[in-house]
């Protein structure tokens, strides 16, 4: 295929006008007193230039966070951003033709410029990256709390990972028909197989297949790092206009065509320097393109409030210094830093937002017989004059290369033993085995037990699982240690001894399954805030199964011991099954004084919904033994859910009300109620009104009627 012909941006009506970016890392060192709003002034930059340059929509590639889970400052920060400049009164010119309930996720699978509720003047489309993935409880990401909310339109999560099927999203503006396909990260050894496998489709119209102009968007590795953890340019699809490549940091934006498959590849990079790397040193851009029919052109526009970066290199070798001089060397690297300070300034634009104080990294190689220095007390020179001056320098020594280098510059020596399987088997319960098993350090813990305390916190978050879990392991050992009367001498031998009757009798999951229970617990009975004002609210700290709280003096009614008032008979009840610590009187005492009692689980009825339902599990928990239920999944990835709930208030509906994916995650009744719901939200589905040429496809699509566009309301 030959280069694409420029054409003239003169007729509007036909052309699209997208602008693309990639990887903004909103939130990257938001804690840093100089850096921690580089990347949120730079994602103000880029949407100001998609109403500057009156872009038809922008173009996410992932990574638009830098965290999982990014802070309250980072999503208000962005939100705000987006109800700035994308909510309006402009109108979009843009003509929705694809099923948007095969495109969108629920529970609002509706572009957001065709709703009714919303006056969307810039819209903008994105897919997630391997920094904003779903994960945890419900599966998912950051990209879906901006989407209930109405500001992203979020495409490309693969439902199946081992059968991926990419529906595009079909638009049109004029004469111009554009096919917009969308894959957000996956594992890249993972993904890699699944291509070879051949069980990645990308589906086509079937009405005037050569007509639309196919743009993909993907984030993954592109440049090799291993025998399988990146894609291949050749995997994806020939009939491919443009790929947007996103995730690798390094700006490459002009586009290059491959030599094989016939289509374009561009590579904006990121907005903002996560590393100190030699990619992160060039110019920093982003993209607009023009698409009009089946030809496209594309600008690049350089981002100017982005800090300036300067990397260079010192061999020391090459000097005439004297090794043994270690303040001539210190002068010469300093001497060397001030010079690149000099280059960042005259680099600087005449731009209000942008950073002054630039980023330096300077790599000194130390070989032939000269020593390191502390790179922290180097920078504090230079406090005043660059944005990093804790780690300018990078002290190194050349490698030596490896005889099984290959023509792609990757090392094959250090991966021939970890195949894509042997890393989809790997599990933490088995990684925290292996190191138990050569460590004599931990002989009071229980290597499962503490693996699976490891992988609820791991996939679940739950910050206090491993702790807990260590404060149980210790009080049980000393509790059997103390019914043994053992001595000193013989700790060690009967702890062992204790482990290998545990192994023999599976106690160590019962363990992990009471901490975890008593973790849910803790954050179920945290105090709940109420009108009244005379008494306190006890908290258990969950290590004291059946002590009482700590006596203080008592002061007003309650100090004599009587009985009072709702100290006794149902609250002492409700507090036994919500496993919660006894009652309190107004001033601290026991269960037994006088005056106003309080249960610390009992809470008012205008609570929340999760409160009661617990409440009513605790209920029914009187009656009955709270069963713990595991459902097991057949298929390959050998998942495990387990969850707690009263038989007599969990819906029996099935494997479908779990939205966790991790192999072992427990779960409240709460949520799996919620779960339930939210799959049952949406079960609707209506028809699509484009056929896609493939004939594996005869899976019927999503359709939410009550979702589904209505007249949208005349803008004022």
């Amino acid at each position: 295929m030959a280069q694409r012909e420029q054409h003239p941006s003169d007729d509007e009506a036909n052309t699209f006008r997208i602008l693309i970016a990639t990887d903004n890392h909103v939130g990257y060192m938001e804690r840093d007193s100089i850096r921690g709003n580089d990347s949120l002034v730079t994602f103000e930059e880029i949407l100001e230039l998609a109403i500057f340059h009156s872009a038809d929509f922008i173009l996410l590639g992932g990574d638009l966070f830098h965290e999982n889970k990014p802070s309250r400052k980072s999503m208000h920060g962005v939100m705000s951003l987006m109800r700035r400049y994308c909510v309006g009164q402009r109108p979009c010119k843009i003509e929705f033709l694809s099923d948007q309930s095969i495109n969108f996720p629920p529970p609002f699978p509706v572009v957001n410029f065709d709703s009714p509720d919303y006056n969307i003047a810039m819209p903008i489309f994105s897919i997630h990256g391997n920094h904003d993935d779903p994960t945890g409880d419900g599966s998912l990401s950051s990209m879906d709390i901006l989407s209930v909310s109405g500001l992203v339109n979020y495409f490309g999560r693969a439902s199946n990972v081992d059968d991926i099927t990419v529906s595009p999203l079909l638009m049109k503006k004029g004469t111009t028909k554009l096919a917009l396909y969308g894959l957000g990260s996956i594992r890249d050894e993972r993904l890699h197989r699944t291509f070879l496998k051949k069980n990645v489709k990308l589906l086509r119209p079937k009405e005037g297949t050569e007509d639309w102009f196919n743009l993909f968007t993907i984030h993954q590795n592109r440049s090799r790092h291993g025998k399988t953890n990146y894609i291949p340019e050749q995997f994806l699809d020939n009939f491919l206009d443009l790929v947007v490549w996103g995730h690798e940091h390094e700006c490459l934006v002009t586009p290059v065509m491959h030599p094989t498959q016939n289509f374009f590849v561009t590579q904006p990079g990121s907005s903002v320097a996560t590393s100190l790397g030699e990619g992160e040193a060039k110019s920093k851009h982003i993209a607009l393109v023009e698409i009009k029919d089946k030809e496209f052109n594309l600008h690049e526009l350089p981002l100017r409030t982005v800090r300036p970066f300067i990397m260079s290199e010192v061999i020391l070798s090459k000097t005439t210094i004297d090794p043994t001089k270690e303040e001539k060397v210190n002068a010469f690297l300093r001497e060397k830093v001030e010079s690149m300070i000099e280059q960042a300034s005259d680099q600087l634009l005449d731009e209000e937002r942008e950073p002054m104080k630039p980023l330096i990294r300077l790599k000194v190689e130390y070989s032939g017989g000269f020593s390191t220095m502390s790179s922290q007390r180097f920078g504090q020179q230079f406090v005043d004059k660059v944005a990093n001056p804790r780690d300018i320098l990078l002290f190194y020594k050349k490698r030596q290369t490896y005889a099984g280098k290959t023509e792609g510059g990757a090392d094959d020596a250090p991966v021939p033993n970890f195949t894509p399987e042997q890393l989809d088997s790997s599990r933490v319960e088995d990684l925290v085995s292996d190191f138990m098993s050569k460590s004599d350090q931990m002989n009071v813990l229980s290597s499962k037990a503490l693996g699976m305390a490891v992988k609820e916190y791991v996939d679940k978050e739950e910050k206090e699982a491993i702790s807990e879990f260590v404060k149980y392991s210790l009080n049980q050992t000393q509790s059997y240690l103390k019914q043994k009367k053992a001595s000193e001498t013989d700790y060690l031998q009967m702890i062992q001894h204790r482990q290998q009757q545990m192994k023999l009798r599976e106690e160590d999951e019962a363990e992990v399954k009471q901490v975890l229970e008593r973790v849910e617990k803790q954050r179920a009975s945290q105090p709940v805030k109420t009108t009244a004002s005379d008494s306190d609210v006890s908290d258990d700290d969950g290590d004291r199964d059946s002590q009482a709280a700590p006596a203080t003096k008592p002061r007003g009614r309650g100090s004599r011991g009587g009985q009072g008032r709702g100290s006794r008979g149902s609250a002492r009840a409700a507090s036994k099954a919500a496993g919660t610590a006894s009652t309190t009187s107004r001033g601290g005492a026991s269960t037994r004084a006088r005056g106003r009692g309080r249960v610390a689980a009992a809470v008012s009825a205008s609570s929340t919904i999760e409160a009661s339902f617990q409440r009513s599990a605790a209920r029914s928990s009187q009656k009955a033994a709270t069963n713990s239920v595991v459902i097991e999944d057949s298929d390959s990835e050998d998942e495990i859910y387990e969850f707690d709930a009263p038989p007599a208030t969990t819906p029996a509906r099935g494997r479908s009300q779990f939205a966790s994916s991790s192999r072992s995650t427990t779960m409240s009744s709460a949520k799996a109620l919620q779960s339930s719901s939210a799959t049952a939200r949406s079960s609707s589905r209506r028809k699509a009104n484009v056929q896609y040429d493939d004939e594996d496809d005869d899976h019927d699509p999503f359709s939410v009627d009550s979702f589904a566009p209505q007249k949208k309301r005349k803008r004022h």
